[in-house]
């Protein structure tokens, strides 16, 4: 791929996603709101930009925003009198991709796909399993759909970030329903884990023989082991935050609603979602599933885990 990439969505992730691409020859644009962190991205080997417009020439625009609203306002932007400019959708040039991947609703994929591809533009969805961590080391697994022409495209920037990609087909909404649900299972696996190893620590054993039992027999996939040894050790630093998880499994709520399939799992680990963020612990990991059973069952808390925790770029 000859042309320059754009980055919009500089966060822990995708500030580490953008470098990665820069060091493999790629040149990036890299979109950020606040003008004092250029420096940091330039020193990545990014080319930082506050004006939105200097990605339009851009032969594919990467996002990585934490949620819809984010993502439509880039998109779709807010229409200025003066330049006639409402977001990507405007102001790409015809053929063009919007690579997306964000972790968004069914509908918002649906109708970004659609807008695209009235504007001329393709659009590739492509939401990532991992954290920060795997997202520096190139271990995200990657889940594409797309026209295959658009996703065929965007496959060498795709190899550089991901170390398992999966293809699911042609309509770009179903990745993202395949990254929600993905999410939460694993929201549901937190809570059961927060839930039994806060039994095992109120029974006064030590919660680490358990975990190394649990994830070197019946349970040893990336879920149980590294979240399990998380919350054991009551490191709850973002991370994916708790109001991050909840928008997930409600939006994956609303399509089981849509779909007439009862999911009373799910609902319950909304719920607990909720009682996090109502306790104060918005700012943590949403491996903070297992401080909430901790607190409910009435055991000490270590005070330190409760720091708050700086925001993106």
């Amino acid at each position: 791929m000859q042309g320059d990439i754009g980055f919009i969505g500089l966060g822990r992730m995708g500030t580490a996603m953008a470098a990665n691409l820069a060091a493999f020859g790629h040149r990036v644009i890299a979109y950020v709101r606040r003008p004092h962190h250029m420096g940091k991205l330039l020193a990545l080997g990014l080319k930082p930009t506050t004006d939105l417009a200097d990605l339009f020439d851009c032969e594919v625009v990467i996002s990585m925003l934490p949620d819809d609203s984010a993502v439509r306002d880039v998109v779709f932007g807010h229409k200025d009198k003066d330049l006639g400019i409402d977001g990507l959708a405007m102001g790409l040039m015809p053929g063009a991709i919007h690579l997306s991947m964000s972790t968004i609703g069914v509908a918002t994929s649906a109708h970004l796909a659609s807008e695209h591809a009235r504007c001329g533009q393709g659009y590739v969805a492509a939401p990532v399993f991992g954290d920060p961590d795997a997202a520096r080391s190139r271990r995200l697994t990657i889940v594409v759909a797309g026209v295959p022409v658009d996703v065929e495209r965007c496959r060498p920037l795709i190899d550089v970030l991901g170390q398992q990609i999966f293809l699911i087909g042609t309509d770009p909404a179903h990745a993202s329903l395949v990254k929600l649900l993905g999410n939460t299972i694993t929201a549901t696996a937190l809570e059961a884990l927060g839930e039994v190893i806060a039994l095992i620590r109120k029974r006064g054993l030590d919660p680490k023989p358990f975990i190394d039992i649990l994830t070197n027999t019946m349970f040893g996939g990336r879920v149980h082991r590294i979240y399990g040894e998380r919350i054991v050790a009551e490191h709850y630093t973002p991370g994916f935050t708790l109001p991050s998880a909840l928008n997930d499994v409600q939006l994956a709520l609303a399509e089981a609603e849509k779909a007439t399939v009862p999911m009373p799992t799910v609902s319950v680990v909304r719920d607990r979602l909720i009682a996090g963020i109502a306790h104060g612990h918005a700012h943590l990991d949403w491996s903070a599933l297992g401080l909430i059973a901790m607190e409910e069952a009435h055991l000490a808390v270590d005070a330190s885990v409760l720091g708050d925790s700086k925001s993106d770029l």
